[in-house]
Order: structure tokens, then sequence, then C-alpha cells
């Protein structure tokens, strides 16, 4: 860049009529647009690392404030204060800096393309890894279908594929050179490719809506603290902060009181801030971390990866555990961010600390951490399995202060803060959760798939490692590839069910792994062929073959089968015509007590307010309250004959009805026996909606 200055402010023959400055503008305007193009390469380096701080930092000051029980508001206005000061700091250092010294570790100085990530070892050795990750993918990919294999074909497979990959890496980096090979910095085009790519994904949140019956929880938490300016510590969906809060869900995570504390502030309805504001947020940043990691491990080609990538969230959804449904139709529930952010970032940050083993590189895997259990307590279950799967692959090549500190780094607090949470409240129970328990061959099916995205995800868990840049990509990819497989044995997830406890969330496992840059990897291999531009359109092929594939084997995002539906504008994420009730039935003069209602409408209520309180938020819950209990068994009654799928008599509802306090009842027109039992019950119209959705409400009479 000196070269080019210097010809500018010296030119071959000087004008005869020179002018102030005439010179110097060329000179300036070459430094402006150099300075804008290093601020665009290093941009999602800088949003995603500046968001993992700031929520890190919100994270502890929430649950420092428990000590001097402080109102949402405040925590969130110190917040910003702190987030201010910050901010400031880190541009005055950057002002100090040089520009080599400022560029985060995964911008370091170009590098020449790497050669393969495929280690230099025994032939044999490397043909017997690809022949057993074939196998399993293959006999993975068959699992729930038509063709019955074993589960044991492709567990011993996949182990086997596995550990020779290991063995491979292994050996490569121990008879490989001593410096680590630098990693290519993104280019500015590069990174405004994933910036652009990011903000669509953001835009496009707008317009999906996938309604879950966890957002009752998860949503209604933040509505009741942004109206209320309190976090509840008990229950708040059966009582007013009375009741014990559900065993299953300590108040760790602070995602929801961030958004009802931001709604609170700000002055907006909490689901119009979680929905419209946060979320879009939530969602360039989720695609920005997809986007570092690829770029990291890509040994080529990043922006194809990083492409067929994005292409797999999109296009593979529709089973309710496939990672597509965790991303946009859910990233507003923390354990969606988890999945879908934190994972990819945490193997970046692990990759840069094995790396370099820098100071910066250590905060912010503590910061992750943090972020990481202030989004959702899945993260103190799934954190040690990829950080154990990482730490063994650093121990087999002697790395092993390195994984040492690393694993404390990244488990101190969510394991700290969880014990903690679990000494003042109380032990932790997973009843009120899905304890379903789901066996390895489930599990992969459950989350990798089965049919051909089956196939295609078991040969980028198996030959992920291959694939990976070399080095300290490939050993990580290697050892989540290794401890995924080990669960996938038959008879492992049944035992740490039975040593743990945790059945509730062992389906989640295949979480560990950063699967979507995996799948984007496929398209990276080095393609024997004469000539560069042919590799290109090689690997070119091979993205459009796996997108060909998702599209017409999987189910995309925006199909009604993955629960999603699509609007023309942006909406809450809940069914149109529900949420036009609970505000009807809100905006109504109703008298004190319950509201007894149809279920999907007393699901949808917390969601809008808190003001109304129902009878039965969600049945799903009532197992934290014994099913067998007269609580239970009167919600459950009372739910029942409000949707009309029981007529139990006057002389079984009225008892019910008065024990729990109900002063209203809405119904819809289709339920007559409800319509008609309501003035037996001492309770007198006073409202009627009209279609869609037409509906009685009844109120108590004196």
């Amino acid at each position: 860049m000196a070269n080019v200055d210097s010809i500018a402010v010296a030119p071959a023959e000087p004008d005869p009529t020179p002018r102030p400055g005439q010179a110097s503008r060329p000179a300036a305007a070459r430094a402006g647009l150099s300075r804008v193009r290093a601020l665009v390469a290093v941009a999602p380096a800088v949003l995603t690392d500046g968001a993992v701080i700031a929520f890190a930092l919100f994270t502890v000051l929430y649950h420092l404030a428990f000590l001097g029980d402080l109102r949402p508001s405040v925590t969130f206005r110190i917040w910003l204060l702190a987030c201010v000061v910050l901010a400031v700091v880190a541009v005055l250092r950057a002002r100090r800096r040089t520009p080599a010294d400022s560029t985060p570790a995964d911008s370091a100085p170009a590098a020449q393309e790497p050669v393969s990530a495929r280690p230099a070892a025994d032939r044999r050795l490397l043909i017997g890894v690809l022949a057993a990750a074939a196998v399993a993918a293959v006999s993975a990919g068959l699992a729930n279908t038509s063709v019955n294999v074993s589960w044991w074909i492709p567990a011993v497979s996949g182990l086997l594929a596995a550990v020779g990959g290991m063995l491979l890496v292994r050996q490569a980096w121990l008879s490989g050179p001593t410096p680590t090979p630098a990693a290519p910095a993104p280019t500015p085009a590069q990174s405004a490719y994933a910036l652009v790519v990011s903000v669509l994904v953001g835009i496009s949140s707008f317009f999906m809506a996938r309604n879950t019956p966890d957002d009752v929880y998860y949503v209604g938490k933040s509505v009741w603290i942004a109206e209320r300016d309190l976090i509840p510590l008990n229950d708040f969906l059966f009582s007013e902060n009375v009741l014990p809060s559900m065993g299953s869900q300590p108040p760790i995570p602070s995602i929801e009181v961030f958004d009802g504390a931001f709604a609170n502030v700000v002055g907006i309805h909490a689901s119009s801030a979680l929905w419209y504001v946060l979320l879009p947020i939530m969602a360039v940043l989720a695609a920005l971390a997809l986007w570092r990691l690829t770029h990291r491990w890509a040994p080529r080609r990043p922006v194809l990866a990083f492409t067929v990538a994005i292409a797999y969230l999109y296009l593979v959804a529709g089973g309710d555990a496939a990672l597509g449904t965790f991303h946009l139709p859910r990233l507003h529930e923390g354990k969606g961010m988890f999945v879908s952010a934190v994972i990819p970032l945490m193997w970046l940050y692990l990759t840069e600390w094995f790396d370099n083993r820098s100071r910066r590189s250590l905060l912010l895997i503590v910061a992750l951490s943090i972020t990481a259990i202030g989004l959702t307590n899945t993260a103190a279950i799934i954190l040690p399995m990829l950080v154990g799967a990482a730490g063994f692959a650093m121990l087999l090549v002697g790395r092993w202060k390195a994984a040492v500190v690393a694993a404390v780094a990244a488990l101190a607090y969510p394991i700290g803060s969880l014990v903690v949470s679990r000494l003042v409240l109380g032990g932790m129970s997973a009843t009120g959760a899905d304890d379903a328990f789901f066996d390895a061959a489930y599990t992969y099916r459950r989350t990798l798939l089965f049919g051909v995205v089956g196939v295609i995800s078991g040969l980028a868990l198996w030959c992920g490692a291959l694939l990976a840049r070399r080095r300290t990509p490939a050993l990580l990819a290697a050892g989540a590839a290794l401890a995924l497989s080990v669960l996938f044995v038959p008879g492992v997830l049944e035992l740490l069910s039975a040593l743990s406890g945790i059945s509730v969330v062992l389906w989640r496992v295949p979480w560990l792994l950063a699967l979507p840059t995996l799948i984007g990897l496929l398209c990276t291999v080095r393609v024997p062929a004469p000539t560069r531009a042919l590799r290109r359109a090689a690997s070119g092929g091979i993205a459009v073959l796996l997108v060909a594939s998702f599209a017409l084997f999987a189910t995309p995002m925006w199909s009604p089968k993955s629960w999603v539906d699509v609007h023309d504008r942006p909406t809450w994420k809940l069914p149109q015509q529900r949420q036009a009730i609970a505000f009807w039935i809100k905006d109504l003069d109703r008298p004190q007590g319950l509201l007894l209602a149809p279920k999907t409408i007393m699901r949808t209520t917390p969601i809008v307010t808190s003001e109304v309180r129902v009878v039965l938020p969600r049945d799903f819950y009532l197992v934290e309250y014994d099913l067998s209990s007269q609580f239970a068994k009167d919600r459950l009654l009372l739910a029942g004959f409000a949707d009309g799928a029981a007529s139990p008599t006057p002389a079984e509802l009225t008892p019910a009805l008065d024990r729990l306090d109900v002063g209203t009842i809405c119904v819809y027109n289709g339920n007559r026996y409800a319509r008609d039992t309501a003035p037996q019950l001492g309770y007198q119209e006073f409202a009627k909606r009209k279609a869609p959705g037409a509906m009685t409400c009844f109120r108590r009479v004196g």
C-alpha cells in the first residue's frame, strides 16, 4: 500500500499549476478505501466477539443482581453503561495498536491455499478409514427405512472410522512441522458476502413463524418480567410467583430476563421486542458464527462451504430435532441460539486457543461459556462433552496443559452456577421436561436424520477430520467424531442415563458437533484434476449435488411439515387467529379469577399478557405438580370441558371451578355442551366474538 501511496504523491510529470492538497487527495481516498476494506474484513469477528462479551457481561450482572435484589430494568441500565465503557476502551486501545496488532486471530495474514487436510500416512489405514466411514454412513442412513439394518453395523463401523481418523490426524500432527499453518485471513469480499447472507437470514426471520409449546414458558417469562419488572423465582404460570418453580428450569439462563428487561426499558411488548428486534439480531450473529468456523476449518473455498452450510439449515428441517428447526424457527429460545451460534464459536475459540494460546482466546472461551449458560441449562450437559472431546484430542498430541486450561475456562462458570443454584434452590429434577429416552439409533435419526440426508450427515461426521484444515481443525474434528461415535455405541447412552439421570437431554448429544460446517466441508474435498479450474468446477459440482439432495430428500424450513407458517409481513411466532383471540379476551371486562378457555388459547395467553392468568398454561408441565394430585386433576378436567373433548356433569365441574377460582369461561361456539352448561354453573354470557374464531365468553355471577 505504501508503494501505491508514494506513486500518488510523486507523479512522473509535475502539474505546472499545482493546487494545495491536490496530490494528497488520491492518497487519502485510497487510505480511506483501505480502512473500509479492513473494517469489512474483520466485521464478522468484531460483531460476534462483541456480542459474546456483551451477553456474558449481562449474564454475570443478572446473577449478581440476586445478591442486591435489583430489578431487571436497573440491571439492564447498568449493563448498557458498562457496554458503552467497554466499547470506548476497546476503540481507544485499537487506535493505539498497529493494524497488525489489532487483527483478530482468524484474520491472520493471508497464506497460500493449504494442501489437503488428508494426512500423509499409511495408505492402507486411510483406505480403511474411508471404507468404514462409507459403511457407517450408508448403514446409519438406512435406519428407519424399509431396509432392516442392525444399529451395531453403523455403530461399530463409525467407531472404527473415528479411531482410524484420529490415528491418521495424530500421526500427521506428530510427524509434521512444529509451526502451525497460518489460517488465511478472510478477504473483504469474503466477509462482505458473509455479512450480506447473514443480513438476509436475519430478514427472513421476520416472515417465518413456528409456534412451539415451549414458548409459553420462555416467551411467557419475558412477558411476565417486562410487565412487572421482577424476576420470578417461583412459578409464574400456574400462580403469581407463589408455587415452587419447576425443578427442571432453575433460573440460571438470562436470555428471558434480557428480553423482558429490554422491553421494559424501551417500552414495547416483550414478544415484539423478542421477535421484531432481538430475533433478527440473533439470526445475523448465528450465521456469522457459522461463517467464522467454516472459514477457519475449510482448507479451501470457504465461501462455497459456507453457502452449502446455510442451504443445509434452510432445506433440512421438518423433524422436531433437526438442526434446521433449531435455527430460525426456534432461535429465540436459548437452546436454539446455543446450538446455532455457541457451538460453532466454541469450536472456533478452542481452535484459536490451541493454535496461539493467547489471553484473548482464553478470555473469549470464558465469555462464551458464560453466554452458553445464560442461554440454556443444556450448556451444562453439552459443553463438557464438547470440551472433553477437544481436550482428549489435544492430550493425544501432548498438549495437556492447553487442554486443561481450556477445560477449566470453558466449564468453571456453567458448572459452578448450576451447583450454586442447586445448593440455594434445592435439587434439580427432570420431571416436567421431555424425559423420554432415545437410544443411539433414534438419537442419530432425530438430529442427523436418515435416508440420503442421513448418509450425507454420516459422511460429514466420519470424514470431517480428513476434510478439515490441517493440524488443529483436523484434530478437533477427529475428537468430535470420536466422542460422538463412542456415544452412538449401543448401551453407552443407556449407561449415561442410568448414572446421571439426564435422559431428558441425551438426545441432544449430536449438538456437540459443528454439523453444518462439516456438511459444508464436503464440497472442499480435493478432486484430482489437471488444472485448478477443473478442481474448482468439481467442488462446485459437489456443492450443487449436496444442495440438490437437501432440496429433493429433506423438508425445507418453510414447509408446513416443519410446523412453520410463512407470512407476507413480519409477525409474532403465533397462529394469528389464536393471537387475536388472546388479545380480544385480554380487553374484555372480566371478573377476578382464572380464565378457562380451549387449551391452545390458554397456551397463547401468557405470551400476550401476564395480566390474564389461565387454568392450564400447558398440560405438559403438570408432571411437576403430580398428575395424581387434585391440583392437576381439576385443571385437566376443566381443560377437557373447554376443549369439547369431554362432557363432565355440573356436579363434577362446580367443585373444580370453585377450587381454582375460575372467573371467566370462553369457549368456541362449536362447543355447544360447554355453552349450554356454563349458565348452570353460575356463569352468564357477556361477550361474543364473530367468525373466524367465533367464541362466547361467560363470567361468574356475583
